[in-house]
């Protein structure tokens, strides 16, 4: 693994940070406040790539590398963690599995338009009895003709509120009768696709999400991605790069704290010195800054696992599991060194305290990474 970032990935930090700082700093508080969804600023998002940040060159993406794409999330959310969602779910959990599993025809009518933001992607899993139990859908599938019925809720759908293509896992019947899972590419003009009302949530305030109800809705059999009964193999293919994109948004977020509290640390006089100067602020910054690093290097070696082709799962959720820890412990922090004001919503850093928490949520829970991190370490023959 490279440890020093080459030229390519230092230049593709500045230009992502200096859009976001233009583009998304003077209406990150105003749209988390007033919980609205940045389409302008979206529209010159499409521009750079950013919905095509690993999709091939062919269908008009970007085709990054793993550890390029992480930069941008991160860039994206140190200043603005609801549109660094965005960013992520639609690259990382609706655009990655269709590279992994689609057919050719699949690919050809959706990746060109996803690639370019003309259409945003979701991923539905979620359901009110299907949370960390992935295996407990209920919304169903059945073949009638020459297409699926649909009929379901799912719930927490981020993007939901906006997204023109959803991947929705479904419970189908095999030849033998036996319920299994299947995910099927759903668009939002089919018939019977419904959203619900957005989310009033404590964190992640711009960005849509919302429920999503589908009623008689017909899904084109040449709709179905895979194979009937591959909704759990694609389901947690797409899981475990997901959780790279959720790593890189809490690192983001911790990055974004951090500065803002370094920034008023030196400008905010107490006792006729600095806060900077106090030994306990001192140590704070000097804790927050060793995690974020450690952070930021467990994060890019699974990057590399990825793009080497080798097994990356245990080192995703290992990365999940401790940027999104960093996250909260660093926006805490934050919090602290800010004292009352870092209460305030004049000040940056509740945002960062309450968009940090979320990210030890989705994507699978953090006591869900351990499963799989300690399942993968038992297994092992050698450690």
């Amino acid at each position: 693994m490279q440890y020093n970032p080459c030229m390519k990935h230092k230049l593709i930090r500045a230009s992502t940070r200096s859009f976001a700082e233009a583009e998304l700093a003077p209406i990150a508080a105003e749209i988390d406040q007033q919980r609205i969804f940045p389409r302008d600023v979206i529209a010159k998002m499409s521009g750079l790539h950013y919905f095509g940040l690993q999709t091939p060159k062919a269908y008009g993406g970007a085709e990054l590398d793993s550890v390029s794409a992480a930069i941008v999330v991160e860039e994206l959310s140190r200043v603005c963690a609801a549109v660094g969602l965005c960013v992520t779910v639609h690259n990382g959990v609706a655009v990655y599995p269709l590279l992994r599993f689609a057919t050719a025809r699949q690919k050809e009518s959706y990746l060109p338009a996803l690639a370019s933001g003309n259409a945003i992607g979701a991923f539905s899993l979620t359901e009110a009895n299907a949370g960390s139990d992935a295996g407990s859908v209920e919304t169903t599938a059945v073949k009638q003709g020459s297409n699926y019925i649909l009929n379901g809720t799912k719930i927490f759908v981020t993007n939901g509120g906006v997204c023109d293509v959803a991947l929705i896992f479904a419970l189908t019947s095999s030849p033998e009768h036996n319920l299994q899972s299947s995910v099927f590419i759903v668009e939002s003009k089919f018939p019977g696709f419904l959203r619900g009302e957005r989310e009033d949530l404590c964190g992640m305030r711009a960005n849509p999400v919302s429920s999503l109800f589908f009623e008689d809705c017909p899904v084109p059999e040449e709709n179905l991605l895979g194979k009937l009964g591959d909704g759990m193999k694609i389901g947690l293919a797409t899981l475990d790069n997901g959780r790279l994109g959720v790593a890189a948004q809490a690192l983001g977020i911790a990055q974004g704290a951090m500065e803002t509290a370094v920034k008023y640390a030196r400008e905010r006089q107490q006792f006729k010195k600095p806060l900077a100067s106090l030994q306990t602020i001192q140590n704070y910054i000097a804790d927050m800054a060793t995690e974020i690093m450690a952070a930021r290097l467990l994060l890019y070696r699974a990057c590399d696992l990825k793009d080497a082709g080798m097994p990356f799962g245990c080192e995703a959720s290992m990365a999940k599991l401790y940027c999104s820890s960093v996250a909260s412990r660093v926006s805490s922090l934050a919090v602290q060194i800010h004292g009352g004001y870092g209460y305030s919503k004049e000040y940056d850093v509740e945002r960062y305290f309450r968009d940090a928490r979320v990210t030890e949520i989705y994507e699978g829970t953090s006591e869900i990474q351990r499963m799989v991190i300690a399942r993968a370490i038992l297994s092992r023959s050698i450690l």
